[in-house]
């Protein structure tokens, strides 16, 4: 109470509300390297919000419709989370079985939805924060770029890391996050120079726009992460929907796309066989392929689990259990052993199994819900008013809660961090929309 009401002495919140700006201006620069003061910053961001509205008695942020929903979605998580002596053999008995740190973890879920409304309501109100966020989000992408053509240059990152072991490249990192990371910045980060550029009358603008655009798909394909590279391509196909100015350009990015994956064959040979080779293998046998498997292990799960699921990261603390090891054609061959522990990983890479397998069909209903909320709040009025810098926000959240994919965990940093700081940002800016229905991004109104 006495924090709260210093707050209320003039001049200490809006020191609050700046701070906090600041704090958002450095989060996506933690989730590139240094990832816990990234999540560290994210919770103070959190913290500040809840602080805020107490010392002003404001709390209408808690009835937007994504909030709502995201607050029911996050009970029912955490219910669904509550030690279970009686449940699989006791979740008491240890972190393996969840136990109480799954239900801690669950509970500190609700940072992440904070979060998200700390930059919708207060630290990304002012313009100049919002500018500075783009600058950083295009510094963030662009050393994600050079550092992945540099290891393909060389062989290694400035760090000395070599490529991943199928080939891909790793960007700034020792294991393949870069593909992830670059496919989620690509369209926020280039759609507004772009748009602008292909605007303009001059033919080296329109030349410069274009070779940008290209530049950007073209570093997609080089890194090689497949599931990162369908997901961009998806991406820049929603773009020209929704800009439909670049619909022309989005054609020619996609047949040069194309062409670069073919000339991979010659150029980058472990690019060629990791985006053709080995997919089209597991496309075709994927009931065999560990995706296959642990996708029938999550199957099996939520089928002996379906209205709360196995809690909190359910599927890592449960997929070692014989009764889950079930194959594709489960359950008319219930003696297939499914791969056995070899379909145990940290989660099952897809944001919807996953919500289904921690709190049933419930929590997957609400978890869909909840993005659909997401991605109406950032849409609303954008076929009218195309605004560049906002489709490709919604891009990169429409990308990111894609259901045909395979993901990270919903909350695993650093790419949910990325996710979370450009869906703040879009809600922002949809907000800013919402207020100033007639205004346009300066120097984009013609897009």
């Amino acid at each position: 109470m006495a924090t709260i009401t210093a707050l209320r002495v003039p001049g200490r919140l809006s020191r609050l509300e700046r701070a906090a700006s600041l704090a958002t201006l450095l989060v996506p620069v933690f989730m590139v390297h240094g990832r816990v003061i990234g999540e560290a910053l994210m919770i103070a961001i959190a913290v500040a919000l809840l602080l805020r509205s107490a010392a002003l008695g404001e709390f209408a942020w808690l009835r937007r419709p994504w909030m709502v929903i995201g607050l029911l979605w996050w009970g029912w998580l955490v219910l669904c989370s509550l030690p279970r002596p009686d449940f699989g053999g006791g979740r008491l008995g240890g972190i393996e079985h969840g136990g109480i740190g799954a239900s801690v973890q669950a509970l500190l879920v609700i940072r992440f939805l904070l979060f998200v409304a700390a930059l919708e309501t207060f630290a990304l109100r002012e313009s100049w924060a919002r500018r500075a966020l783009s600058g950083i989000l295009s510094l963030a992408a662009l050393y994600i770029a050079v550092q992945s053509v540099w290891q393909f240059a060389t062989g290694t990152n400035f760090f000395g890391e070599p490529r991943g072991g199928d080939g891909e490249l790793t960007g700034p990192y020792d294991k393949p996050r870069a593909g992830g990371q670059f496919s989620l910045l690509l369209y926020p980060v280039l759609l507004p120079p772009v748009a602008a550029l292909l605007g303009r009358a001059g033919y080296l603008a329109r030349l410069a726009g274009a070779a940008l655009g290209l530049l950007g798909i073209a570093v997609m394909v080089l890194i090689g992460q497949r599931m990162p590279l369908i997901l961009a391509l998806f991406g820049l196909v929603m773009s020209g929907l929704l800009l439909p100015r670049l619909r022309f350009w989005v054609a020619i990015a996609l047949l040069a796309a194309v062409a670069l994956i073919g000339a991979s064959r010659i150029v980058s040979p472990p690019t060629y066989y990791r985006l053709v080779t080995k997919f089209s293998d597991q496309m075709e046998h994927f009931p065999e392929s560990p995706y296959g498997v642990i996708y029938a292990r999550a199957r099996a799960m939520i089928a002996e689990n379906p209205l709360t699921g196995l809690g909190f990261d359910g599927f890592r603390h449960y997929c070692g259990e014989a009764r889950y090891f079930h194959g594709w054609r489960w359950p008319a061959d219930p003696a297939d052993d499914g791969g056995g522990l070899g379909g145990c990983q940290m989660h099952p890479h897809n944001l919807y199994l996953e919500a289904a397998t921690n709190a049933g069909f419930p929590g997957l209903a609400l978890f869909t819900g909840l993005a659909l909320a997401w991605l109406g709040s950032l849409g609303r009025g954008l076929w009218r008013t195309p605004e560049p810098r906002r489709a490709g926000l919604f891009v990169a959240v429409l990308v990111y809660l894609w259901p045909i994919a395979s993901t990270s965990s919903f909350t695993a940093m650093p790419l949910s961090g990325f996710f979370f700081v450009l869906l703040g940002f879009g809600l922002a800016l949809a907000r800013e929309a919402r207020k100033n229905p007639g205004e346009m991004s300066p120097g984009l109104s013609h897009v």
